[in-house]
């Protein structure tokens, strides 16, 4: 895994996003049987470091083809990069038969959910006809979604943008455990982490708010139109949807080398190796609840550094909770 310096930019690679990595890789350079290091740390979008570090790490592998635990041949000698030894993984990942129906099921809830039913309509198209017959089983599928909220929330979100008027909606706060309602100038319907979000001009917290579609108790389409609110980071689906500002707490996080996972799945300001596999993490939050949450979960594991406040509500949670099995 690799570890980038303690800056805002750079994030952890994840152990999941290395191997997609590599297994690109591999048929990257044997296609074209030689390449040059910066241009190909360039195409992957790394420095020329971190290639090394794959080429080594790639460099470890045994392979059963083309003989019994076979181990890869390759060199990054004067800047030029050649692999071989590699025929089993020489081409690059195709989608087996069982994986093109799951993603064509998973495209269909995701335009029955509201999504991007143009662009969502296009790559159906496409994976279709590019995985044939395998994905017939699939194409007879029925895709039927539960909605707690009720099936006309979509809907309703839809025809408001449609119309460019503003919605009043009834919302669910899972942080708080309570219902709240407010008026939203609808901006757009987006999709993050296969999750359907309104993306609005709230008018309660006067800000661009983004609300889960399953949390909306209820949503009237009003008989007013929808003020346009420029946006301060449009939401390309990239990154992720929720991005932490300057406004937000800053929370400083120690973390042992078992509860790395956290700076995986969590995104960061900065990140600190401190040895042994354990790692400093400082990211921002507008709502502290859910990292008090995390360190009663980590528990010798993981612990809250900064703020000093927060790490008092951590002790005194905890001290509360091991007080009942007294």
């Amino acid at each position: 895994m690799t570890v980038q310096g303690q800056s805002a930019g750079p994030r952890m690679v994840t152990s999941a996003e290395r191997l997609r990595r590599l297994l690109a890789l591999v048929p990257y350079v044997v296609t074209r049987q030689a390449v040059g290091l910066a241009e190909t740390a360039a195409a992957f979008g790394m420095t020329e470091r971190e290639l090394i570090d794959d080429l080594n790490l790639a460099w470890c592998v045994e392979l059963k083809s083309p003989e019994p635990y076979c181990p890869i041949d390759l060199s990054y000698e004067d800047g030029l990069v050649t692999i071989s030894q590699a025929e089993s993984i020489a081409r690059p990942l195709r989608l087996a038969a069982d994986e093109a129906s799951a993603l064509l099921v998973a495209l269909r809830m995701l335009a029955e959910a509201g999504g991007d039913s143009e662009a969502v309509t296009r790559l159906i198209a496409k994976i279709e006809d590019a995985a044939g017959a395998s994905a017939a089983p699939s194409s007879q599928l029925t895709i039927q979604i539960d909605h707690p909220n009720g099936p006309g929330v979509p809907a309703a979100v839809d025809a408001a943008l449609a119309a460019g008027k503003r919605v009043h909606l009834r919302y669910h706060v899972p942080g708080r455990d309570e219902a709240t309602e407010r008026d939203v100038d609808p901006i757009k319907l987006v999709v993050d982490q296969g999750r359907p979000y309104l993306r609005g001009w709230c008018r309660l917290a006067e800000g661009v708010r983004n609300f889960r579609l399953d949390r909306v108790l209820d949503l009237e389409v009003l008989d007013l139109p929808a003020e346009v609110h420029a946006e301060e980071e449009p939401f390309d689906g990239v990154g992720g949807l929720f991005r932490p500002s300057e406004a937000d707490v800053r929370v400083e996080l120690e973390l042992a080398a078992s509860a790395r996972w956290v700076a995986e799945q969590y995104p960061y300001e900065s990140l600190t190796e401190l040895g042994d596999g354990r790692l400093r993490v400082a990211l921002r939050t507008p709502d502290t609840s859910w990292v008090r949450r995390l360190a009663l979960r980590l528990g010798e594991e993981g612990r809250v550094i900064a703020p000093a406040e927060l790490a008092e509500q951590v002790r005194a949670a905890a001290a509360a909770a091991l007080a009942l099995y007294d």
